[in-house]
């Protein structure tokens, strides 16, 4: 990930083949764009998908439902549509069901598949309609308090990109919240059948401004959820927040804004951390741009800041989406993708972000295998 505010989404990709495509897409005629190539040794670029995609399956023993709200902030205009005078946001939660009931979840819609798959060698721009996902539609959840996970995801990536997450820590006791930052994604569909496309990607955006913004969409969702029928399901003590790329810079800044999020988590996003943040914060990155003599200057620059309890891990044959579902779904869609196996990169990230999570919100120890590829770094 560079640390510039170059143009579109393009400036938090960093080998990365369907965001980065994906994003131009949304660029303004004229904006450029800074290039984010693939590489690594995944297959050639390919020409079609496979009659479905498959996520790998969640790690815990618990069945796993989901949902997704349609909230409206009045009290503010959105920060990318001068025509909305309010902010519209669509929030996924995953959550322990009390039984593996009714229809797997859908992945995108067409509308967002197409415009993701735009400007790729895929022959079928709806492939990302046949994800197969592990949670139930509207399953009846589980009862008992949970401990809270919000998730933001990367500049331009729909908050779907986040599932395989999402659905392991579900599946492991964990009530989920996945925010769709609008106008921040390539492509958002809402329960009337709109789909909003990526304003916020111009040439010059302002990742502070950025930042900011989603800081306030998450501490609006916490309201709204505490306020709700689902705030009987949380356990308001123990919330933390895992971005990916900016996503991870909105984590921290959101953990400075609000007190409730006890722990944050930044999945290889470049960041600024300008006062003391004094909970548990973790960093995971790929190895070209996240060791501490790395291309992104931002982490040793934020690392005195982190005054609390901190971990830095990179994880080698990593590209910046090997953090989330792109790490096994450009695989599977004959794209190049990173050099480590994808569901083998994701099984490092989930086994981290639980041990993390696990110690931070539950005060439990859970062991993580020591896997070859990950090094740790203490500047």
């Amino acid at each position: 990930m560079r640390s510039t505010a170059a143009a579109a989404a393009l400036s938090f990709i960093v080998l990365s083949v369907i965001p980065a495509q994906a994003a131009r897409a949304a660029v303004p005629a004229g904006a450029g764009a800074e290039a984010g190539a693939g590489a690594g040794t995944g297959a050639g670029a390919g020409t079609g998908a496979r009659a479905g995609l498959n996520l790998p399956e969640p790690t815990g023993p618990k069945p796993v439902g989901t949902t997704t709200l349609h909230l409206v902030d009045k009290s503010r205009p959105d920060p990318w549509n001068p025509e909305a005078d309010r902010r519209e946001l669509l929030v996924s939660l995953w959550y322990p069901a009390k039984k593996a009931t009714g229809k797997a979840a859908p992945y995108l819609t067409g509308q967002e598949s197409e415009l993701v798959l735009k400007d790729l060698p895929v022959a079928r721009k709806d492939a990302l309609t046949t994800v197969r996902t592990h949670a139930r539609l509207n399953a009846a959840a589980a009862g008992g308090k949970r401990p809270l996970v919000v998730m933001s995801p990367g500049f331009s990536f729909p908050r779907a990109t986040l599932t395989s997450l999402a659905e392991d820590f579900a599946s492991r006791g964990y009530l989920v919240a996945a925010v769709e930052h609008t106008y921040e994604s390539v492509a958002t569909t809402f329960p009337d059948g709109r789909t909003t496309t990526c304003l916020a990607c111009v040439k010059g955006q302002d990742n502070a401004k950025v930042a900011a913004s989603r800081a306030k969409d998450v501490r609006f969702v916490l309201d709204e959820l505490t306020g709700s029928g689902w705030g009987k399901k949380i356990d308001r003590s123990r919330i933390a927040m895992v971005g990916h790329s900016i996503g991870g810079y909105s984590a921290a800044r959101t953990m400075l804004a609000d007190g409730r999020i006890k722990a944050g988590v930044n999945l290889d996003g470049t960041f600024r951390v300008e006062e003391p943040l004094k909970r548990p914060f973790m960093l995971i990155g790929a190895t070209k741009s996240h060791t501490p003599d790395g291309t992104d200057e931002s982490w040793k620059q934020a690392w005195p800041n982190l005054t609390g309890w901190k971990r830095w891990i990179t994880v080698k044959g990593t590209d910046h989406s090997a953090f989330v579902d792109y790490a096994v779904l450009r695989q599977q869609l004959g794209l190049p993708a990173q050099e480590l196996d994808g569901a083998r990169a994701l099984e490092i990230t989930r086994a981290h972000l639980a041990g993390f999570l696990d110690r931070h919100l539950l005060g439990k120890r859970t062991p993580v295998k020591d896997y070859p590829e990950v090094s740790v770094h203490n500047p």
